[in-house]
């Protein structure tokens, strides 16, 4: 089920920083979005409704910005937060995927432990570009034997095609660029 929204609150909150973080390159800011109570809420409110509370047990945020969505949105589904970060920065076991960003290559990396078998798992980005790090995230997920309920991200670059990356799940985009 669909659920609409005014974002208008959303894409007012979000800038464009030129050349960055190399040169050809337009950054989506979303500090403004997150240092704004209304459109901040709003958009934690948007993801939880649109999946449903008590359909998620474990929430997964990717480093580093969708920390920042993803633990207020496990604290709306009463489910665990998991983090997704780059290799080397968890302390304990991990499991890895490497994978192709829009400008550069990466690994990511969860504790081995984190996910359970059947926990339903919700992935959470600030945004879906090229659709490497979605992929690899869902893969995470699956090693795990878990199971990937779905995606939500706070934009989507369509430009990019990374939805391609990540046909067959279900996903949320709450702004579209």
């Amino acid at each position: 089920m669909r659920i609409e929204f005014d974002s208008s609150i959303l894409y007012d909150s979000v800038r464009d920083i030129e050349d960055f973080p190399k040169p050809g390159v337009t950054f989506k800011d979303i500090t403004p979005l997150l240092g704004d109570p209304a459109a901040f809420s709003s958009a934690v409110d948007a993801i939880v409704i649109s999946f449903g509370r008590g359909t998620i047990d474990k929430v997964v945020g990717i480093e580093a910005r969708g920390f920042i969505i993803a633990a207020p949105v496990a604290y709306h589904f009463g489910a665990g937060f998991v983090p997704l970060r780059k290799a080397g920065k968890l302390p304990a076991a991990t499991v890895e995927e490497s994978y192709e960003l829009e400008y550069d290559t990466a690994t990511l990396e969860v504790h081995s432990d984190g996910l359970a078998p059947g926990d339903r798992v919700l992935i959470v980005d600030d945004v879906l570009a090229t659709g490497g790090t979605a992929r690899a995230a869902c893969n995470l997920v699956e090693r795990a034997r878990a199971t990937v309920a779905g995606l939500a991200f706070v934009i989507e670059l369509e430009f990019l095609k990374g939805a391609r990356k990540i046909d067959g799940y279900d996903f949320r985009s709450l702004l579209k660029y």
